[in-house]
């Protein structure tokens, strides 16, 4: 296992971060809790999760995750052995359900929001806070181009180190954006900010919905695979991506690899990226994706990437 700086702070974390928002929906609590000790028994102790997961988002199961990990708390102790991160959800996420729909990043929200997640938590404290989506309108989910006309001037990244440098206070530490083979745009303008200003990636999304597992190759459809059971997760599933993830699996077996293997070292080799957040749904998958941050990938084979990758590149922005 590898440690990392988190931006400024003097904190190193480890290369992963557990992922949690299937708890709760895809994940029972014993499963949860059988990959949250598995977890940690590994060095994996950085876990990522938000007040309004399980995902898909939905009034039953909002803060279940967080609940899960609570009642984990409560029952193995070792609060002080975990590096926890959570999230205030921000506007047009959840419904009416959050805060009768006007979810906001003001004090009043954030108190009320933290409030909330330390209760479901049982602890006093959260270590990394983080704004789970821009106020400001950006192009997300799908969208390559930006085309916003009417932007204003909301914080955005830069515009808030700069009025935290001027008024003395916390500037921001992380960014968690979706980065893997099919989305590489965070490489743009971006990455120039992990290196200059120390906020680096938390990357979500690393395998892509499991695409990049090779599980839903040809078509293939397991059962209780996310994608499976909740088809609006289409993100991943055009045209230029099945061709893509194609390319990178065939490279994959090529060099003896499995194209998870592909996909997780590629991330974890990016100068940029602080740790890359990973899910799982069954332990085994936990294992696996673990295990693939063991490999390094030779010069030959990043070169095969970029040849995909100039030929396609980012398929599923």
């Amino acid at each position: 296992m590898q440690f990392k700086p988190l931006g400024h702070t003097g904190i190193n974390l480890p290369e992963i971060c557990l992922g949690t928002m299937t708890f709760g929906e895809q994940n029972t609590q014993q499963e949860a809790f059988e990959q949250l000790n598995y977890a940690l028994e590994h060095g994996l102790y950085f876990w990522d999760t938000a007040e309004m997961y399980s995902v898909p988002p939905k009034p039953e199961t909002y803060g279940a995750t967080e609940t899960i990990l609570g009642n984990w708390f409560a029952q193995h102790g070792q609060r002080d052995k975990v590096f926890l991160a959570s999230k205030i959800a921000g506007p047009g996420f959840g419904g009416t359900h959050i805060r009768e729909g006007h979810t906001k990043f003001n004090s009043e929200h954030i108190s009320q929001a933290i409030d909330g997640s330390l209760k479901r938590l049982q602890t006093d404290y959260i270590d990394l806070y983080q704004l789970h989506w821009p106020e400001r309108h950006t192009n997300f989910f799908g969208t390559l181009a930006y085309g916003n006309q009417q932007a204003q001037n909301d914080y955005d990244t830069m515009k808030f180190l700069q009025l935290a440098e001027n008024l003395g206070i916390s500037k921001f530490v992380s960014v968690q954006n979706p980065y893997s083979l099919l989305n590489r745009t965070y490489e743009i303008g971006m990455s120039e900010i992990a290196k200059y200003e120390g906020v680096g990636l938390l990357a979500y999304s690393p395998l892509a919905f499991g695409y990049l597992t090779g599980k839903f190759r040809n078509g293939a459809r397991p059962a209780n695979a996310r994608v499976t059971l909740f088809p609006r997760f289409s993100r991943y599933s055009n045209p230029q991506s099945e061709w893509a993830t194609e390319q990178y699996a065939q490279l994959a077996e090529k060099h003896g690899l499995s194209l998870t293997q592909l996909a997780l070292a590629f991330i974890k080799q990016q100068f940029f990226v602080t740790s890359t957040i990973i899910g799982a749904t069954s332990l085994d998958q936990l294992k696996e994706n673990i295990q693939a941050f063991e490999i390094e990938l030779s010069p030959e084979i990043l070169q095969g990437i970029e040849a995909i990758h100039v030929q396609q590149p980012n398929p599923a922005p």
